[in-house]
């Protein structure tokens, strides 16, 4: 990784964690009697929380010289995107103060940064279809996590994960869904990596 890749990644690093911080912080407002522990847990029920850490650790990985492997650096590229894109299409709301700014960084500014990223620096090379099968993994181990997660507490972090709502075909159909969504950018993603590929080898 070049200076100017590491600095960019901390930059990243630096958006994603300060915009988790700002969110514990809205939650913590709204409700005063919890504990940051307590938020922190009650936030990790959603992907887009989850996603953005996973964003905020492998760049605070490649900004101290860790080189990430284009599977990974496509990887977390899709997924993040896909919290955007699943975001402003489903679940965008209105919000004011810190909970806007929180909401449009972690919905928005990290998937952005981590997509520029991925364009300029992010090795391309190898990237072949069945990856983007292997990419589906995350999004389907948060399935697994939200749903046992929610029969346990009685609390789904999104409508078309919950059964009470949606009724179990629903969320069947909303995963069949989404998985498509996710195995579709996947393939665009390695797509686009085999276009910039000898661009970014030269």
């Amino acid at each position: 990784m070049t200076p100017t890749a590491r600095t960019t990644a901390a930059l990243v690093a630096c958006l994603a964690v300060g915009a988790l911080a700002l969110q514990i912080h809205v939650g913590l407002e709204r409700r005063p009697g919890l504990t940051v522990w307590q938020e922190i847990w009650r936030e990790a029920r959603y992907f887009t929380i989850l996603t953005n850490t996973l964003v905020a650790a492998t760049f605070a990985a490649v900004a101290t010289g860790r080189r990430p492997g284009a599977v990974w650096s496509a990887a977390i590229t899709l997924w993040i995107v896909l919290v955007g894109v699943v975001y402003h299409a489903l679940l965008a709301r209105d919000l004011s103060g810190h909970g806007a700014l929180a909401d449009a960084a972690l919905h928005t500014g990290v998937p952005l940064a981590v997509t520029l990223w991925w364009l300029r620096f992010a090795p391309k090379a190898g990237l072949s279809p069945h990856h983007a099968v292997w990419w589906l993994l995350w999004p389907a181990a948060y399935v697994g996590y939200a749903l046992i997660r929610g029969a346990v507490d009685g609390r789904h972090p999104y409508f078309f994960l919950d059964p009470g709502r949606s009724g179990w075909d629903g969320v069947g159909l909303w995963v069949l869904a989404l998985g498509a969504a996710f195995l579709a950018g996947g393939l665009a993603v390695v797509a686009l990596a085999r276009a910039l590929a000898p661009h970014h080898r030269r």
